[in-house]
């Protein structure tokens, strides 16, 4: 009936039945994160940064009241109440798992280890209540950064593993209801997430018979007190926190460790999964996971009896990304964010509601602003990948910049400032950048003009038309025409065509063409421009497709050629699809990772070019082939040269780094730009985004790689405005390079 939610740092709640206008609860310039209901619906804890570190915090609705609940020096997160509402549980420092005892203060240490980091890798449920508050579940990154769930009692003793996956990821650990199991979002970063259950006892079949036969053992109908099947509900006294278990049967939670590795399954849901609930009753599994790029939300029937395999029933369709999704407490309903609103849907399908609720407060930026750049600073001292800050005082530059933050009087003054401050550190992937977005509007034709007629006589002379631009697609025009209008607008040396071309983006544009600037043969085209990010990627298109050209020229057709512009999945992807449709049937392929901004899946593209051969398959009546295609195993299995640039970094970086190592090939070019680290975003509580590099990159050796470029085995120049003349000297160098490789391995 109740609910809190979070509006730019500060906590408000409402009802769910008569939203209206907000309360506010916190009144601090400082940002408020990871808020909990206690089980009587009386009471939250949440954690607030405002003294400078992450403290954990008590509201009571009854009284108003609020309570400092942490101390120390070391932040603390995810705080979680008891089910008795007597203790809560929460995370200190990302390596201690701490329980607090609400009335006495007494404060104890469960379990010790990696657990969770606020920043970056945070989690959004990394330990769970047993449903008799006896136990806590937990996940733990261990061997090889394997994130595992492990249980401690919450009188103390002994931690024990319990699950053995060997998975970087895991989250969203929930313990089922029934106190027997205990639920976890698991999986690798290139593969799709999925829902691990594990079994703390040994699983008793049932049978659909004494299904039937459990009706007759009811004495009152079912929901009424007394009976066994009505739902534990739990009351408090107003501002105490004592609760009373009005109704249900008492559950006691046992865990059988013989075999419990044994006893873990991986859910066939089809689906990328992200986060997961269990509703109040247990039945159904609550998930989000990612089709196509959008994030909805799913359930998934949980009945052993079930007649009918389970399927994966989806209950939103809408383009935003979806979190914080959870069951109201009486399991009918659904109430999550998209993009940031809050909506909610009845579990049973239906129209997804907004919850239009108001949230007013006024925001001070010269208070504000100082929050900015405590947390920026503060979170960089708290997460930067080297913990000596690459020798430089973090301290003395807080000192530098925080009387020039004071003097600050606009956000653009501020991030600037922030921009600099993390500029001391000279590190790549770092940098801070203010809320909001700029709007596309500059659109497009598909078309490249000629300077020197421009410079001469202020026409537009077409000198090329690029493939499948807009133009293009519209035919009708041709190189060596001019551009007279567009939309009726005439065009010359003072006109600005950018400017007529604003906000014009899908729209219908009319131009008029003639074969000479006088109007000779003049006629009129449609087309429909494209936007910035189509032209780049039209652009870059016409690159690659000149490049490979080029290659079969220059080869005489033995050599094939792939590039590719980032390590995202969609070039690992591409890459497979060229691989295996242009290139394989090739003596060897140019492998160009110039102009390469990073990514993640650097090892995976180079797996397709480190398997080796070693094995035929012959179907009848046709060729002998490699058997790891038709296995369906992707491997190029042809000889390979490296092409690298300055403008080649981040994961671009390690992929040229395991080439070399793995002794693929020679690397040709110059070398890269020595700006490797792994890192993440964090927000700020104004909305801006500060980069926070944590992951520090090594090679085999041990060697760091940023700021160490790496090198190439044939350094090439390739001088300035050299494609303008046709000049590729790197492509003619690799080429050069392979086919003596080639012609090697022949002899």
């Amino acid at each position: 009936k109740k609910l809190v939610f979070i509006a730019h740092g500060q906590i408000f709640a409402g009802s769910t039945s008569a939203p209206g206008r907000a309360s506010r609860i916190t009144h601090t310039p400082a940002a408020q994160f990871d808020i909990a209901w206690s089980a009587d619906s009386r009471r939250i804890v949440y954690v607030s940064d405002r003294d400078g570190i992450d403290h954990v915090f008590l509201y009571n609705f009854a009284s108003r009241k609020e309570r400092r609940l942490t101390h120390g020096q070391t932040g603390d997160a995810d705080p979680q109440f008891a089910p008795d509402g007597r203790h809560i549980a929460f995370i200190r420092g990302g390596k201690r798992l701490q329980l607090l005892n609400l009335q006495s203060a007494r404060l104890s240490t469960l379990a010790t280890g990696e657990l969770d980091l606020r920043h970056p890798l945070e989690s959004s449920r990394p330990f769970a209540w047993s449903p008799d508050g006896r136990w806590l579940a937990f996940l733990q990154w261990g061997a090889r950064m394997y994130r595992n769930v492990q249980v401690v009692s919450t009188t103390g003793g002994a931690v024990r593993t319990v699950s053995y996956l060997g998975n970087t990821f895991a989250d969203s650990l929930n313990w089922s209801p029934d106190g027997r199991s205990l639920w976890f979002s698991t999986g690798q970063r290139t593969e799709p997430g999925q829902i691990a259950r594990l079994d703390l006892l040994p699983r008793s079949p049932r049978f659909r018979e004494q299904q039937f036969l459990d009706l007759f053992k009811e004495t009152t109908p079912p929901g009424v007190p007394g009976s066994q099947s009505a739902v534990p509900v739990q009351t408090a006294q107003a501002g105490r926190g004592k609760t009373a278990v009005r109704a249900g049967k008492k559950i006691k939670v046992s865990i059988d460790f013989a075999g419990i590795a044994q006893r873990l399954q991986l859910l066939p849901v089809g689906l990328n999964v992200q986060a997961i609930r269990l509703s109040p009753d247990g039945k159904i599994l609550l998930f989000t996971a990612q089709v196509a790029g959008r994030t909805n939300i799913y359930t998934w029937p949980i009945n052993p009896l079930a007649s009918k395999p389970p399927v994966a029933r989806q209950l939103t369709s809408t383009p935003g990304a979806k979190s914080n999704v959870q069951f109201a407490a009486n399991g009918k309903s659904v109430w999550y964010l998209d993009s940031g609103r809050i909506f909610h849907i009845p579990l049973k399908g239906g129209a997804a509601k907004r919850y239009a609720a108001s949230a007013e407060m006024n925001v001070d930026f010269n208070t504000e602003k100082q929050v900015a750049f405590e947390e920026a600073w503060r979170w960089l001292a708290n997460n930067f990948h080297d913990p000596k800050m690459n020798g430089v005082n973090w301290t003395a530059v807080h000192q530098k910049y925080a009387p020039l933050v004071a003097g600050a009087r606009t956000p653009a003054t501020l991030y600037r400032l922030l921009e600099r401050m993390v500029g001391e550190l000279d590190a790549s992937h770092s940098g801070v950048r203010g809320p909001g977005r700029r709007l596309r509007v500059t659109a497009h034709l598909g078309l490249q003009f000629a300077p020197r007629v421009y410079e001469q006589t202020g026409r537009l002379q077409i000198k090329a038309i690029l493939p499948l631009g807009p133009v293009a697609v519209a035919g009708g025009a041709k190189v060596g025409e001019y551009l007279l209008a567009v939309n009726g607008t005439r065009l010359g040396a003072q006109t600005n065509l950018d400017a007529i071309l604003a906000h014009r983006v899908g729209r219908e544009t009319r131009l008029t063409l003639a074969a000479d600037a006088q109007g000779r043969n003049r006629h009129t085209i449609k087309v429909k421009p494209v936007n910035s990010p189509s032209w780049t990627r039209l652009l870059y298109r016409a690159w690659v497709e000149r490049n490979r050209a080029l290659v079969a020229r220059l080869s005489h057709g033995q050599l094939g050629y792939v590039h590719l512009p980032d390590m995202s999945m969609r070039s690992l992807q591409r890459l497979y699809r060229e691989i295996d449709a242009q290139n394989a049937t090739g003596q060897g392929v140019v492998i160009d990772v110039r102009n390469n901004y990073g990514g993640f899946v650097n090892a995976y593209a180079l797996d397709v070019l480190a398997r080796r051969h070693y094995l035929n398959m012959t179907f009848r009546g046709m060729q002998r082939v490699s058997a790891r295609p038709v296995l369906g195993q992707r491997a190029l299995e042809r000889p390979t040269v490296l092409i690298t640039n300055r403008i080649t970094l981040s994961d671009g970086e390690d992929f040229t780094e395991g080439y070399e190592e793995l002794g693929l090939g020679k690397v040709v070019g110059e070398p890269t730009a020595g700006w490797i680290i792994y890192t993440s975003n964090a927000h700020m509580v104004d909305g801006a985004t500060v980069r926070l590099p944590f992951i520090t990159v090594t090679t085999a050796k041990g060697q760091p790689m940023e700021q160490h470029p790496r090198p190439v085995n044939v350094e090439v120049a390739e001088p300035l405005g050299g494609s303008y003349q046709h000049r590729y000297p790197r492509l003619q160098a690799a080429v050069r390079v392979l086919l003596q490789q080639i012609k090697k391995g022949r002899s």
